[in-house]
């Protein structure tokens, strides 16, 4: 931290989840066996995808990157939450809540930008599917990844220069597990009301527009399926329907955490929660059980290793 800004806090306590110890250790059971699966999960269907020659369509490369996203989203704050569950002092230091902060919205910004990318790959997918593979090109999707990967950094950066060099003077507790904006700029010894209203603005306002463009693109593909084939084709429904669905569980939490003005602490916590371990998790279940190319192509690979260990 620059010195001129008069800070002397150096590092952050957080409140937790609960007290109780019955409650944290049903958080701690809970909490390792999504985050593992989430790791494993997510790890799979990149190893799968990168691996599988009959996945190499811009859908699945797309799909890859969102595991690759996804691992390290839920890497962000788990384990430290995890760590800290039976910690009577959970302590961050001020660059390690920064470096939260930081990571939490550039990862979250980046998945954003992706999402709508698959939205749109579905859109050329169904309604122009004679110029598929030319819009989708490779080039495309490489230069769709290099897009997301250079807002989603930029995003959170733009916040973060205005928060870095506030006066934190104590006090320095955080009702909640992992750092975020919303409860880091409280803490300022200074009037942070238009900073809150741009921190709202900035992710608050883009998230919701981006879910509603989302759930109107999805409508619009949907209406365009069912007008071109009498009842949809269940394959194109059924992919179509877990995007929706990972969008929902991906906007959900964060529409909750920017634009609610006054939340409930148990609410907030549980959505922190759901989104910081749970929607991981969720993301490589949807995609798998939803798809039977991707389910064939694990079964395949699972084959392979079986039979690669016999003969070793």
């Amino acid at each position: 931290m620059s010195g001129a800004n008069c800070s002397v806090v150096s590092e952050f306590v957080f409140l937790g989840l609960s007290n109780s110890w019955e409650i944290q250790l049903l958080l701690f059971c809970f909490s390792c066996i999504f985050y593992v699966s989430s790791m494993m999960g997510n790890l799979l269907i990149v190893v799968t995808v990168t691996f599988e020659p009959y996945l190499q369509s811009p859908m699945y490369f797309l799909l890859a990157n969102l595991s690759t996203i996804d691992l390290i989203f839920c890497s962000i704050a788990a384990p430290k939450m995890i760590w800290d569950l039976f910690r009577k002092q959970k302590i961050i230091s001020f660059w390690g809540c920064i470096a939260q902060v930081f990571f939490s919205h550039a990862v979250g910004g980046t998945e954003m930008v992706l999402l709508i990318a698959m939205a749109f790959d579905r859109y050329v997918a169904i309604c122009k599917p004679l110029h598929y593979l030319t819009i989708m090109s490779p080039r495309v999707c490489i230069l769709i990844l290099a897009v997301a990967w250079t807002i989603g950094p930029t995003h959170s950066l733009a916040q973060l220069a205005f928060v870095v060099n506030l006066p934190f003077c104590g006090p320095n507790v955080l009702d909640s597990f992992y750092c975020d904006l919303p409860r880091l700029i409280k803490l300022a010894c200074t009037d942070t009301y238009k900073l809150g209203f741009m921190v709202t603005a900035n992710s608050g306002f883009i998230s919701l527009g981006a879910f509603f463009l989302l759930l109107l693109s999805y409508v619009f593909i949907l209406a365009t399926l069912q007008k071109h084939s009498s009842g949809g084709s269940p394959k194109a429904l059924s992919t179509l329907s877990a995007h929706i669905i990972v969008v929902v569980f991906f906007f959900g939490p964060l529409i909750f955490f920017y634009m609610w003005p006054s939340p409930s602490t148990h609410v907030d916590k549980f959505l922190a929660i759901f989104d910081a371990v749970l929607t991981p998790f969720l993301n490589p279940v949807i995609y798998t059980l939803r798809n039977r190319e991707m389910k064939m192509a694990m079964r395949r690979m699972f084959c392979q290793l079986m039979q690669f260990r016999k003969n070793h």
